[in-house]
């Protein structure tokens, strides 16, 4: 069995590489990547590199290859679309046996704006005929712990989400699993939506900081618009803001509260609640 991966020097991609490394033999492994300097770890332990941008879709090359986990890129809405359908297509011309794509929560039903161009590639593997697995991870912990030491640090935790909810998952964890699905049989067609073990508000996260740096960390509510001009001011890109902010908006009115068991079937436990992960960033 040949393995490759996509986007493997990136923060999920390199997390499933790791896993799948625990699972496979090394010889077993390709990854593809945008700069192959940022690969030689992985050279040197036996994996294959191959040099492969989704914008230059003449430079992905998945010959040989049995299951392609296919990790969507980041980037404005357009450019992932047309880069993914080109990564779809090269799959599809290179003769893939079965495509495993991370997707989003409800990509295909979801209000979400990001979920557009999930659906829009989960359609292209689907026309494509290939054998496919989506696994629509919800959002990272990481998404919402990386900045919570210097919220700390500032006194306070900004936030346009309201009191909404939000069944976030480890990136770890999400990783994992795709890791197992790539390396187990029984996944043709599967659909998998995958949260945490529970959905937490801001003013928890804000609570749990507050326990575990032993500083008190209120909430600061503020409306989009003042959230998105903050991220503009961090230095953030246009798409980047409008992404998050819409992120935001939908955690307020419950669009990403809803709890599923499948992250859980798969890795076989239950899934690192998000008090881990605070501790973890503190």
């Amino acid at each position: 069995m040949t393995i490759l991966v996509t986007g493997a020097t990136g923060h999920f991609g390199g997390r499933a590489v790791h896993h799948l490394l625990d699972r496979v033999p090394a010889s077993e492994l390709v990854v593809s990547v945008r700069d192959a300097g940022k690969a030689t770890g992985l050279a040197t332990r036996g994996v294959t590199v191959r040099q492969g941008d989704f914008d230059r879709p003449e430079t992905l090359d998945f010959h040989g290859v049995d299951t392609l986990l296919l990790v969507s890129a980041n980037g404005p809405d357009a450019e992932r679309t047309a880069g993914q359908r080109a990564a779809v297509d090269a799959a599809v011309e290179a003769g893939v046996g079965r495509i495993l794509y991370t997707s989003v929560t409800d990509a295909t039903t979801s209000p979400l704006g990001l979920a557009k161009v999930h659906a829009d590639t989960e359609e292209r593997i689907r026309a494509s005929g290939v054998p496919f697995t989506f696994l629509r991870n919800g959002m990272y912990h990481e998404n919402y712990t990386a900045g919570l030491a210097q919220s700390v640090e500032h006194g306070a935790l900004v936030t346009s989400t309201g009191t909404g909810q939000v069944a976030s998952a480890s990136r770890d964890d999400l990783a994992l699993a795709a890791a197992i699905v790539a390396t187990t049989d029984g996944h043709d067609g599967a659909v998998y939506e995958l949260t945490g073990p529970r959905a937490w508000s801001f003013d928890e996260l804000a609570g749990i900081a507050g326990q575990v740096s032993g500083k008190p960390l209120p909430l600061a509510a503020v409306t989009d618009d003042e959230f998105k001009a903050g991220l503009l001011g961090f230095g953030l890109p246009g798409f980047l803001a409008e992404l998050l902010t819409d992120i935001n908006a939908n955690i307020r009115v419950g669009t990403l509260r809803e709890v599923r068991p499948d992250l859980a079937k798969l890795i076989g436990r239950e899934p690192t609640p998000i008090e881990t992960a605070v501790r973890a960033a503190l």
